[in-house]
């Protein structure tokens, strides 16, 4: 049975006091457990206090929502994946839709920081998807194979290996809209696919991820997609007492 994994991306919320607070209540509700992954990516300020919340509690992974691709330098605001490393993070979202709509962030730029991640030693988790007009003129497939080949174009085979992916179609985040388990199921086997041909081995453990509105109503089903291996959530994270309903799904 395959292990699931379920990253919280906090983006812009949550103070350092109002992370600890939230960490009080949810471990109250969520013990140890061996079969599945937790993954928290907390804002860059409130990272610290997430770190020494989690202290005694290492089977919980940390993460950091960005990175700047230069090992160090005059690049005022940016953090750099080997800091991010030092700091207790094991993973980076890259490529995330808002990293490239919102910010501007360019699929060569993707590339450029898998590599840092990867230099590292961080355990990047790709994110792609497509817009609503993209989706609609039916570019979906096109679209998220080459944001992911970008993704995996200055990295090799073994590193390719060691990334995670999330499909986050854009018009599902935030929205309200989710894509139903057969859109996640047909986009996450063209990944797979394109993942199979990527790698040396000619398979692909590379676990994929559905992100996109995820809530309590729906984690159940995305999760029994039998192409999805875990989920990547946004708003629904925030509530200590809803994301600890959706880790236990």
């Amino acid at each position: 049975m395959k292990q699931m994994i379920f990253a919280a991306n906090w983006k812009m919320n949550h103070s350092p006091s109002d992370a600890s607070a939230f960490m009080r209540e949810f471990l109250a509700h969520f013990g140890k457990h061996q079969d599945r992954t937790v993954i928290f990516f907390p804002p860059a300020l409130t990272f610290g206090a997430v770190v020494n919340a989690l202290k005694d509690r290492p089977d919980i992974q940390l993460g950091v929502q960005n990175i700047y691709w230069e090992d160090r330098g005059a690049f005022t605001g940016e953090n750099s994946a080997s800091i991010a490393r030092s700091s207790g993070a094991k993973y980076v979202l890259v490529g995330h839709s808002e990293r490239r709509h919102v910010f501007g962030e360019t699929e060569e730029e993707t590339g450029k920081k898998v590599a840092a991640a990867t230099r590292a030693g961080l355990t990047p988790i790709v994110c792609v998807g497509e817009t609503l007009a993209q989706r609609e003129a039916g570019e979906t497939e096109g679209v998220v194979l080459r944001q992911l080949r970008a993704a995996l174009a200055n990295v090799s085979s073994a590193d390719a290996a060691n990334v995670l992916v999330a499909y986050e179609p854009v018009w599902a985040i935030g929205t309200g809209k989710t894509a139903t388990p057969a859109d996640a199921t047909t986009v996450h086997r063209a990944i797979g696919a394109e993942l199979r041909k990527r790698l040396d081995s000619g398979s692909s453990a590379v676990p994929i991820l559905y992100g996109g509105s995820v809530n309590r109503g729906n984690a159940a089903e995305l999760l029994a997609a039998p192409e999805v291996d875990g989920l990547l959530v946004g708003g629904a994270s925030l509530d200590a007492g809803g994301w600890a309903s959706i880790v236990l799904t």
